[in-house]
């Protein structure tokens, strides 16, 4: 299989780069990669702190519309591989901060919001859930965690009208929380993992898992309404 998850280490940080050659999007081969790698940094108590990001230019556009467009069964699976993908982000015991390395679209919107920190990089981008601009219901999934990280302001705007948002202006409605020039994204990404690595690990997870508890419940509990309203299957 070829790999598109690449796993560096430098000291106590975890650098995790999603690189498919196009437009990373979620694949079950991206999907299953990348879960391969959170469960090495989960074990290694050497890594105290994940820094996610893409290729340049590209975070990711969504899911793989291949596979969405494959039928009712096929869109489920792919789906309810990632909504399980982004729950396990949210819920990650140890800090994420994602490097988002330019376009952040649909599910690589969403993924912005399990991160505990979100350093974006200046340019023509494009940042947002454009679901219901290219006829998809918005999953559930993605609204709560949109609901828990987007700013009240913004969020109609973000999941109902499916805005697209510039980078500087997506740190306002709540995808972002700061925005740098290209090439020192991965410095200042690397500075604020850092200090998050610095906080008690047990408290920080405690305190992780008690403040988002309700959130993950509620999408848990209707995953398989959510799931069965989407597709049909």
């Amino acid at each position: 299989m070829t790999d598109i998850v690449r796993l560096e280490r430098d000291k106590q940080l975890a650098l995790v780069t999603l690189d498919d050659g196009k437009a990373n999007a979620f694949s079950h081969a991206l999907i299953d990669q990348l879960n391969a790698r959170l469960d090495g940094i989960e074990a290694d108590a050497g890594v105290r702190a994940l820094v996610l990001t893409g290729r340049d230019g590209r975070f990711s556009a969504g899911f793989d519309l291949s596979v969405m467009g494959a039928g009712p069964a096929a869109m489920k699976a792919l789906v309810q591989a990632g909504a399980e993908l982004a729950l396990r982000l949210y819920e990650f015991p140890k800090p994420v901060v994602i490097a988002c390395s330019g376009h952040a679209l649909a599910m690589g919107g969403i993924l912005l919001f399990t991160a505990d920190w979100r350093t974006g990089t200046e340019g023509n981008f494009k940042i947002g859930l454009n679901e219901v601009q290219i006829g998809m219901t918005m999953p559930q999934f993605g609204a709560e965690l949109g609901r828990d990280r987007l700013s009240p302001r913004y969020f109609s705007r973000a999941v109902l009208n499916a805005e697209i948002f510039a980078p500087s202006v997506a740190v306002d409605a709540g995808y972002l929380d700061e925005v740098v020039d290209e090439l020192s994204l991965l410095d200042f990404a690397c500075v604020q993992a850092e200090r998050l690595a610095a906080l008690d690990t047990r408290a920080f997870a405690t305190t992780k898992r008690r403040t988002r508890a309700a959130t993950v419940r509620l999408i848990r509990d209707g995953l398989a309404a959510d799931l069965a309203g989407l597709t049909g299957a």
